[in-house]
Parts: structure tokens; C-alpha cells; sequence
């Protein structure tokens, strides 16, 4: 199974077009950034509904690092002062994911960081240049335009018809963007990100930096280490990405990807079934081919669940993304799963309400699909035909199913991106070996939907200066009481793990019995290996 998804992965990527750009030098991006002058923030209570246990502050940053003294790009910032600031270490930069995730969106929807990394940090996030409140990217006239948009666009297409106007929606898109944010497209490459970062190091006064961040927001830490080694103070990052294969072999990355989310579908099947009801509500028979069947019959027509007044059409694009989306949390998102699952089954014996719930939890803000796809094309190795996607989807098609397609035709506007047929110039494409005083800490679940394992394990190596923990559990986010102490004594003490550590999730999905909180250096943890 390995050399055919290697094989694979080869094919698509000649089939992109994708090229390995020459190692580029990180000393001109660093001398942009230096010759900036350091913000100021005047932190002052948050306004905002839901805010107010924080501070807030706007960052006035370079819009073009090669102009450093020219026109400013306002960042806004969010701070969580330390509980105990007699014992306060530092400053704590915490980015959120995506890329498009809003930072301060998301300490408004989680709450306040809690525990020794709570009293030890001040604790600091903001919303990246493009995202939210600090210059949203916009490619429609309109948010009602943007509504029209996105509600008739059918992804991932499955006929023929429909991949002619995914087509066509790709460059609609890519030109929308254009039109609408062409002063600030090409200046979102997560180097400018990175530069951002260093600068607001320099404004909360740090001489080095802390930094947690998951999924893309891993991405962002590796490029900061690359590019600042020598400012860093800890790198502690999760859910990781293979900057090589993230930069310069992103169809392959992708099929890549698919193929994990296939794979993490399997155990969802696998711990449903055992699990049984009423703790799964999609148990019984076999789960893989129910959901399957499913899928080919969304395929052929929407599934109308209820009747009357109240029933709810469903179309195949409204399920797959919900379908990913939602083995993202097993502790949540895969209870939520499986009753869309067996309500899309009932049809119209079923409860709608349900299917609007999931779906409706699943959705992503449309602003974010926007934020998104510019900084992914930014950041990204594409192809410049959006024609040749119907062909990467037969090859997706044949290692990923069901999630092939969803992938890959998020980012088809990267195919018509108004950016240079090089990439813009201070986009980094390697080496990517971190010179910092203090390795890395990564720290990836074993069955992730979104970020493999395998792209861990590359990560690592690519790194070099870095050690890897696998937690032996499901999800996009590790988490559980053996990640938490391994990451409070890496940030607070600087003290990695002992090589081999891994961790076990404090419970499994479906509610089964727990896995306990140790972690022991070199072997698996007590609990078995229930498997993003």
C-alpha cells in the first residue's frame, strides 16, 4: 500500500506542475523586518462583546517588508496578562490555524488559557495580516455578493458539469480577489506573517520568543524558527505540517492528507461499531459501507430528511465538508457525525432539525474561505492550469474516495492566482534545518484527519533541531493532562521529553474507558491503541 501511494504521489505531482525552487537565503527577509520600526501597543480593556476579561491593542506593521517605512497594516492583538506576575517568564504568542483562523475570534469562543501557563505567560494572540480585523482579505463587492457566491458553488464537483463550473468558479474567484484586495494579495506569505511576529516579539519587549501554535499556525513556527533562529526561546508546535512537502510539493502533500483522512474515517468506523449504541449513533452492520452508500447515493440526487413544512434538502457538497470537518474532534465531532450519519440514512423518517445542527456547526465563516485560499496560494506549489484538476481528481479519486476531492478542489483559484509564475519573492522554500539554542518540541496524535503523522515525522527531519512525541489518539488537537505536563515543563522549564516519549488521551471517542494521563519514555502508554 506504501509504493502505491508513493507512486501516486509521484504521478500527481508531475501532473501539477509543481517545481522545487532553489534553497533561498532568509538573510534579506530578517534585514526587511529589522530595518521596521517596533510597534507600539497601547494595550487598553477589549470592547468587544466577549472580550472583556482581556486587553487589546492594534500593531501598526509594514504592509510591504521591502518598504519598511512605507504604508502600515494595522494588526489587531489581544493579551491575557500573567496571573502571577512576581514569577512571569515572558510572553506567550499563541496564533490560531487555518490559514484564516482569527485569533481573537477564537479566545472569545474558548475562553481565557488557564493553568501554569496561564499564571507563568502573558499570554498574546492576534488576528494574521489578512484575517478578521486586521485587513480581511475581500473578494466580493459585498457581503450579499459573497453569500451568492459561496452558496451556489458545488464542492467537491463529482460530474462532469460540475468540474466545468468549479472551473469556472476558481478564476471567478481568484479575479474577485484581485479586484477587490490586489494592494494586499501579495503580501501574505507566511514569511510576512513570520516578520509580523518578530516585530511584536520586539513590542511586548521580549528578547526571545515563546510561541504554541497548531495545524498552520505550526507552519508559522517552523518559518519564524528558520528565519529567527537566534531570537527563539521555545517552539512548542502541534499538528504539524511537512514544510517541504506544505511549500514546494502541495498536490502531493495533499493526496497525502487525503489518504490520512481516509485512514481516520476507518477508525471512526471501527470504534463506532464497538462502541454501539446509544453511544454511536451510527452503529451497526458495517459502518464503512453504510457510510459509503451514503455518499453514492448524495452523489446521484440530494437526500431529502422529514417531511411536511420542516423536511431539509441535503446535497452532497453540504455533507462532505461536515463529514471532514467534523473527525477533526473525536470528543465532540464524532458523536455529531455519526447522527448526521444515521438521520441522512432514516431520509424522510428522520429529524431534520439534527442535520441542520451538524451541518450548521460544521460550516466554515465564509470570510475565513476567503482569508484561506489567499494565503494558501500565497504560500503554496500549484500548477497554472485550473484544467488539469479533473485529472488530479481521477488519481485522488483512486487512493482517497471520500475525501480526495475535498481536498483538492478547495484551492483550485490557486491555478488563476494573480501572483508572479515564480511565487512571490520572499515566499521561503527551504532549507528549512532550525539553528535554535533550544530544539523544538512537536507534538502530533497519531490518527489526525488534517495533519498526519507522516507529516510529523517529515517535519522532524526536516527540522533537524526538533523532537517528535505521538500521542496515541484521534483528532486535529492534542490534547489531555500527559500533553499538557509535557508541554508546561517544555515552555516554562525549557526541558524536552526524553526521546521516545509518547502520550495516551485521557478517553476515547465514543466514551469508552480512559487511557490514563503518563506518559513513559520510549514506550506506548497504558491504554490501548484505540485508533489528525
Amino acid at each position: 500500500m506504501r509504493k502505491v501511494f508513493v507512486l501516486a504521489a509521484a504521478v500527481l505531482s508531475v501532473l501539477a506542475g509543481i517545481s522545487t525552487a532553489a534553497a533561498a537565503s532568509v538573510t534579506g527577509p530578517v534585514a526587511q523586518a529589522d530595518a521596521a520600526a517596533t510597534p507600539r501597543l497601547d494595550w487598553a480593556p477589549c470592547v468587544e462583546p466577549g472580550l472583556a476579561k482581556f486587553q487589546c491593542a492594534t500593531a501598526a506593521v509594514p504592509l510591504d517588508y521591502s518598504r519598511p517605512h512605507g504604508k502600515k497594516l494595522p494588526l489587531a492583538v489581544l493579551r491575557q496578562p500573567a496571573a502571577d506576575p512576581a514569577h512571569r517568564i515572558g510572553t506567550l504568542f499563541l496564533p490560531v490555524g487555518g490559514p484564516g483562523g482569527s485569533g481573537i475570534d477564537s479566545m472569545r469562543r474558548e475562553g481565557v488559557v488557564t493553568g501554569e501557563l496561564a499564571r507563568r505567560f502573558d499570554v498574546v494572540t492576534f488576528d494574521q495580516r489578512g484575517i478578521g480585523r486586521s485587513g480581511q482579505v475581500r473578494c466580493f463587492a459585498s457581503p450579499a455578493e459573497q453569500e451568492r457566491f459561496w452558496s451556489g458553488v458545488a464542492l467537491p464537483p463529482v460530474t462532469a458539469a460540475q468540474e466545468r463550473r468549479a472551473e469556472a468558479d476558481s478564476r471567478a474567484h481568484a479575479a474577485g480577489c484581485a479586484r477587490h484586495s490586489g494592494d494586499l494579495l501579495g503580501h501574505l506569505t507566511t514569511v510576512d506573517a513570520a516578520r509580523d511576529l518578530d516585530l511584536l516579539r520586539r513590542a511586548v519587549g521580549d528578547a526571545k520568543l515563546s510561541f504554541l501554535g497548531g495545524s498552520y499556525a505550526s507552519y508559522l513556527g517552523e518559518v519564524y524558527g528558520v528565519l529567527f533562529g537566534d531570537r527563539v526561546r521555545a517552539l512548542q508546535l502541534n499538528a504539524m505540517i511537512d514544510p517541504v512537502g506544505y511549500t514546494n510539493a502541495t498536490v502531493a502533500t495533499l493526496a497525502e492528507r487525503s489518504v490520512g483522512t481516509e485512514e481516520v474515517f476507518g477508525e471512526f468506523a471501527r470504534l463506532c461499531a464497538a462502541a454501539g449504541r446509544p453511544r454511536c449513533a451510527f452503529a451497526g452492520g458495517d459502518v464503512r459501507a453504510r457510510n459509503a452508500a451514503l455518499l453514492d447515493r448524495l452523489k446521484r440526487a440530494p437526500i431529502v430528511v422529514g417531511q411536511g413544512a420542516g423536511a431539509f434538502e441535503v446535497r452532497y457538497g453540504d455533507v462532505v465538508p461536515t463529514h471532514a470537518a467534523m473527525l477533526y474532534d473525536p470528543e465532540r465531532g464524532w458523536p455529531a457525525l455519526a447522527e448526521l450519519l444515521a438521520e441522512l440514512e432514516r431520509g424522510a423518517a428522520g429529524n431534520p432539525d439534527v442535520v441542520r445542527e451538524v451541518l450548521g456547526a460544521g460550516a466554515f465563516r465564509l470570510d475565513f474561505l476567503d482569508s484561506y485560499t489567499a494565503i494558501s496560494c500565497a504560500d503554496n506549489s500549484f500548477g497554472r492550469s485550473p484544467g488539469v484538476w479533473p485529472v488530479l481528481a481521477k488519481a485522488f479519486d483512486a487512493i482517497a474516495p471520500a475525501y480526495g476531492r475535498h481536498w483538492l478542489y478547495q484551492l483550485q483559484a490557486c491555478a488563476s492566482w494573480p501572483s508572479p509564475p515564480g511565487g512571490y519573492p520572499q515566499r521561503h522554500t527551504g532549507p528549512w534545518t532550525l539553528r535554535t539554542n533550544v530544539p523544538a518540541l512537536l507534538i502530533n496524535n497519531r490518527f489526525d484527519p488534517v495533519t498526519p503523522v507522516t507529516y510529523a515525522e517529515k517535519a522532524r527531519r526536516a527540522l533537524g533541531n526538533a523532537r517528535l512525541v505521538v500521542v496515541d489518539g484521534h483528532g486535529h488537537a492534542p490534547t489531555g493532562a500527559c500533553v499538557d505536563r509535557l508541554r508546561e515543563r517544555y515552555l516554562i522549564d525549557l526541558r524536552l521529553p526524553d526521546p521516545g516519549t509518547t502520550c495516551s488521551p485521557d478517553r476515547p471517542p465514543f466514551g469508552g474507558g480512559g487511557g490514563g494521563d503518563g506518559a513513559r519514555p520510549g514506550v506506548l502508554t497504558s491504554g490501548s491503541r484505540l485508533a489528525r
